[in-house]
């Protein structure tokens, strides 16, 4: 039988839609195995300080369909640090929390490896990001949320592009990964895609534009990664206004809106299964781990595999697009 009696739960990094679901399921999934659960407030940042507060299933209640996170969130330069850590696992034996469930992206997973090798507790983590760019799972938590509100955008902004005759370079969210911009263009039907993970270079996407655009459209739309190698949608918009001044070209920067917004079906499903999951794998004494999906099944992966492995885009999906925005 587990030694874990109490459990504290956690979300860091930055805010995806599901985040809530997710808490909802680990803090009534620990009560139903008859243990008590903390919640941290404010990520690492909150464990150092010892911000908790003992949950009970009525604190989770009506937060399912809410967007952001009710324990807040924090990037925590404190944790990072020996010292950091030791005043974490300090207050956690002060409020003799046995184990820990933490909700949040690589840089989470990063702290929470490093934790449980230093102090031998127990943490599993759930991945919580709309970039949905964690090795070892098909999505986090987050992304087809983010995705349906830059589709609803887009969407918006060729009404507009069309009455006007209009280019537009929209940029999303995905620092170092191009799945949110890349199923979001094809799900618009966006003429052209930039992403960190394939080199476009200036003058291929003003060859598209020669042949694609101005022979036969009365609107454009070319989705751009804020990682992508351009320099992003700002950057690439000028270099082709200065070599073609005949285009209206406009930029939009959809920005945080992206992060916000209530959850999703399928992020709260998802959610509410890795939440489950998560207290499941510490009661089976599963430790430095993150419970994860593939192929609609719950995977169990070691946070050095999701922190180490690169997840790819399909090329699959690359290629869709070179052949449907001919």
């Amino acid at each position: 039988m587990s030694r874990i009696k109490k459990i504290g739960v956690l979300t860091s990094g930055g805010d995806a839609p599901g985040m809530n679901a997710a808490i909802r399921a680990v803090v009534r999934t620990a009560i139903f195995n008859k243990l008590e659960v903390v919640g941290i407030n404010r990520g690492y940042e909150g464990l150092i300080k010892g911000d908790f507060e003992h949950m009970k299933s009525y604190d989770v209640s009506n937060i399912i369909q809410k967007g952001g996170t009710i324990l807040g969130s924090a990037r925590s330069q404190d944790f990072r640090s020996v010292e950091g850590r030791k005043k974490a696992h300090e207050q956690m034996l002060a409020a003799k929390m046995d184990a820990l469930v933490v909700i949040g992206g690589d840089g989470t997973f990063s702290g929470a490896r490093i934790f449980t090798q230093e102090y031998d507790i127990p943490v599993v983590g759930i991945p919580g990001t709309i970039d949905n760019d964690l090795y070892g799972t098909d999505y986090t938590i987050g992304f087809d949320t983010a995705l349906n509100t830059v589709i609803d955008a887009v969407d918006k902004i060729r009404d507009t592009a069309s009455a006007h005759n209009r280019l537009f370079f929209i940029e999303v969210m995905g620092r170092d990964a191009g799945f949110l911009a890349l199923r979001s263009g094809i799900a618009t039907g966006a003429e052209a895609i930039l992403i960190p993970e394939r080199q476009t270079h200036t003058k291929d996407l003003e060859k598209y534009l020669a042949l694609g655009y101005k022979g036969h459209k009365n609107s454009g739309i070319v989705i751009v990664a804020e990682g992508d190698k351009s320099g992003g949608a700002y950057t690439i918009a000028g270099e082709i206004e200065k070599k073609h001044p005949e285009y209206d070209i406009r930029v939009s920067v959809l920005g945080h809106m992206q992060r916000g917004g209530a959850p999703s079906a399928f992020d709260r499903v998802t959610a509410s299964t890795l939440g489950v999951a998560a207290v499941d794998a510490l009661l089976d004494d599963q430790k430095s781990i993150m419970v994860g999906m593939v192929n609609g099944e719950v995977s169990h992966v070691p946070f050095n595999k999701t922190i180490k492995n690169k997840k790819k885009v399909k090329d699959s999906l690359i290629t869709i697009n070179d052949v449907l925005s001919i």
